[in-house]
Order: C-alpha cells, then structure tokens, then sequence
C-alpha cells in the first residue's frame, strides 16, 4: 500500500510524474560551476562489491574521467544494507562534482516505495547523469534442477523447495520470484547476496535454485554447474542467442519485458554545467574500444545516452517501475 504522500505523487498529474522520478529544481536552475571545475579527484561510490557490472562499469568510467577530464577518479565500492549505505554517502555530500552514485535502477528507483522510511529522500536528494544499460539478464538455474525453461522451473518449484538468489533486496530478481508466487502460486524464497559473484557460486553448488544476473556473471559459473533457462527482456542476449526470452516463453507480467540499468548519479543541486560535462564523458567514452570490449564481455548491445536522452527516459519509464513495485506490494521494511 501507498502512504498519503506517495499516493498524491500518483494522483495529481504531471507534477507527480516529475517528483516521482526526483527531477530536481537544480535541473531547470542550476548554479554555474566554477570554470576551474576539476581541480581534484573524482569519486565514483560503488554500492555493489568488486566483481559485477556495477563495478565494471564505475572504473572504466573512472579511467574515462582521468582521460577526458585530466584528474584522477577513484572507484569506493561501499556495499551493504541494499544499498542504501551507499546511496546515504552520496546524497549527503557536497553538490560540486567530486562525488557521484554508481548503483543499479531498483535502488533508486523502486526503493522509495519499497521501503517505508529512507535516510535520504529519492526525490529530491538525487539527480541523473546517465542509466547504463545492463542488457538482457540471464535467468539461470542448477544443473540439478530438472527444468530446460522457465515454465518447467515453475512446475518444479510448486512442488519442491526452491529459493531465488538476488543482488540485492528489491531488485530485479526479487520482484520477479515475488511475481511469481503471486501468480503461479509457488513458495519461492528470496535470498540477497551482496553482490552477484556469491549469488551465481550458490546456484552452481545448488545451495540456491535459481538466479537472474549479468551474462558475464554468469559465465563465469556457465561450465560449474549452472545453466542458462531463459533472458529477460524483449530480445535474446547477443552471447546466448539460442536462449529464448522469458517473454518467448510466455511468462506473463510487466516485469519480464522490462529492462532496467546502473544509474550514474550525483546530489541534487550539482551545477548544470557539471552534469554536462561528466554526461559528456559518458557519451564520448561509448565510443572506444574499451567500453565495446566491456559491452560485448556482458552481453550489452546498447550504449548509454546523453544526458536529455536519460531525462526523458527517466521521466518515462521510472513511474512505471515504480507503479510495478506498489503492485506486488513488497515492503522492505
């Protein structure tokens, strides 16, 4: 259920949709930075362990900041508590360009519905640079699970003990074994791990039924004991061509054909010409050898946009996760 304030974020229009995907004022109104601006390193605050995509991503921008930007930028991975530990460090520092976000989309996202009461307000403390995109998700199972796709998985669990691992409460995993239970009747339990390279060793030695994740995470467990039963998403993964997606094999829902992402953020109030110019680093890198290379290694066909292309899908497909996470009605709290 909704409380008062975040049942008026739904109901009164256009003014909702902006609060509700933290559109800060600082947007329309940005303080002009500093032409000196940087004059020191750059820290990235990871809210995910070294190891997953989240990390992946952070230090490649980091290398990409010391080379389009000439300062050093330093990656802190500051996992725990879902990540709000993270998020807490961020949206609490100075608004000046030297300390961004690095962490996945049902974080900042789903988590102001799912928990109760945050230390920080999701909809005001924050603001995007850019989403980068993560690509089909691979919905992996043991090998000593009888199941070839998703269907058969669900029949298994109706009847046998299964559990879901997932990178964190709250993300993407969660919501879908949480969808799942509620519409297929299965008792699959949720269990978080800090970060994805845990998650996928539990699935191979069976300790944990099921997983959904990173391509990369998961290959590194492909050939020990887990195999792959579906992709999230509305299009196959470009490393696992012959796995069809969860939307292909008729699992239903408005969860399965979404696809989410590893936000970049900073503190609202971050002057405009700031955002710009670490949005701008962003878009250039896309284009090297290095980002390919990491795009390929996890499966990622798409490349992350300018920072007007981020707001606008900010403002487009945040509500709808969000409404997703009031539906199913997880409370994290």
């Amino acid at each position: 259920m909704l409380n008062s304030l975040d049942r008026r974020h739904f109901l009164s229009g256009a003014a909702a949709v902006a609060s509700a995907v933290g559109l800060p004022s600082a947007w329309v109104q940005a303080k002009p930075a500093s032409t000196k601006w940087p004059l020191k390193p750059i820290r990235i605050v990871v809210a995910f362990p070294p190891g997953g995509l989240t990390d992946a991503y952070a230090r490649m921008y980091a290398e990409q900041i010391t080379t389009q930007l000439g300062v050093p930028a330093v990656v802190e991975n500051r996992p725990g508590a879902g990540a709000i530990i993270a998020i807490d460090h961020v949206a609490k520092s100075a608004p000046d360009g030297y300390t961004l976000l690095m962490t996945t989309s049902g974080t900042v996202w789903q988590n102001r519905v799912l928990y109760s009461k945050l230390p920080y307000n999701l909809d005001k403390d924050l603001t995007p640079i850019a989403n980068f995109p993560s690509g089909p998700l691979v919905v992996g199972v043991s090998e000593k699970v009888p199941a070839k796709n998703m269907r058969e998985f669900i029949e298994f669990a109706k009847t046998n003990q299964a559990s879901m691992g997932t990178y964190a409460p709250g993300s993407y995993p969660h919501m879908v074994a949480d969808q799942t239970n509620r519409t297929e009747g299965t008792k699959i339990q949720s269990i978080h791990y800090r970060g994805e390279a845990p998650m996928w060793i539990d699935v191979a030695s069976n300790q944990t039924q099921i997983a959904i994740g990173s391509y990369q995470s998961f290959a590194t467990v492909q050939t020990r004991g887990v195999k792959a039963i579906g992709v999230t998403g509305n299009y196959r993964s470009p490393r696992l061509p012959d796995v069809p997606t969860l939307v292909e094999q008729g699992i239903g829902g408005k969860l399965v054909p979404l696809e989410g992402g590893l936000p970049l953020m900073a503190p609202a109030g971050t002057p405009e010409d700031v955002l710009q110019a670490l949005s701008r680093v962003v878009v250039t890198g896309a284009n090297t050898e290095r980002a390919a290379k990491l795009r390929e290694s996890f499966a990622i066909p798409n490349k992350p946009q300018n920072l007007a292309n981020t707001r606008k899908e900010w403002e487009q497909v945040v509500p709808v996760w969000i409404k997703l996470a009031v539906d199913l009605g997880i409370k994290l709290d």
